[in-house]
């Protein structure tokens, strides 16, 4: 008897952390963000569900293709929590992606999100890398109608592969998905990091390192 006890309250116990470790399901219908609110909590705090307007859940442009003319030639157009209040909570949100002909979306990594990604126009050239120690490059060539998925935390990559523009609808599992742009980070923290470590890092020459981080 008392094993039993004991059994289940380690089974309990399990299933306690394995509930913690994610969301919570929502206790009321909707929780719009309320960006000017002292509360500080993970996430946004929730208006009065009483002051929620259709305004707070919906978005309109998505169907604007995005500038592109930049140096890396794409642009996200992004419909998270911050463009809808009322996808706080919800743990979904979208964006759109154009690309130029030969553009990218340069390796970079969502900390909270699964993306999965389907191509509505062109040739997407996709691919993430698998973590330490295989660092695997998985990597397809889509076409138009085609899906992919990047697996949360991975760093992954897009480029138009086409003779002509291309787009694609990301759908993540996170009303903020973060992102976190490899070279952008590495090569333009704020204070930099220290060149010598970056030199060390990628086997480079210092000077390498110096004229990278002017570039961002």
């Amino acid at each position: 008897m008392a094993r039993r006890i004991l059994v289940l309250s380690l089974l309990a116990i399990t299933c306690a952390n394995l509930a913690l470790a994610f969301e919570p399901s929502p206790l009321q219908d909707f929780c719009v963000a309320d960006p000017s609110g002292s509360v500080r909590v993970n996430g946004f705090a929730c208006m009065d569900p009483k002051l929620a307007q259709a305004s707070h859940f919906s978005f309109s442009g998505l169907h604007v293709a995005g500038n592109t003319e930049n140096p890396l030639g794409s642009r996200v157009t992004p419909v998270t929590v911050t463009q809808i209040p009322g996808l706080n909570t919800l743990g979904v949100s979208l964006a759109r992606i154009d690309y130029a002909p030969w553009g990218v979306v340069p390796p970079h990594v969502h900390p909270r999100a699964t993306e999965i990604l389907t191509v509505i126009e062109g040739s997407l050239e996709v691919g993430f890398v698998t973590s330490n120690p295989e660092n695997r490059l998985i990597t397809k060539v889509l076409q138009k109608g085609d899906v992919f998925v990047f697996p949360i935390g991975l760093v992954h990559f897009q480029r138009n592969v086409g003779h002509g523009n291309a787009f694609s609808i990301s759908a993540l599992s996170s009303q903020n998905p973060g992102v976190i742009t490899i070279a952008n980070a590495v090569f333009g923290s704020n204070p930099a990091i220290a060149a010598d470590i970056l030199a060390k890092a990628f086997q480079v020459d210092k000077s390498v390192v110096d004229q990278l981080q002017t570039k961002f």
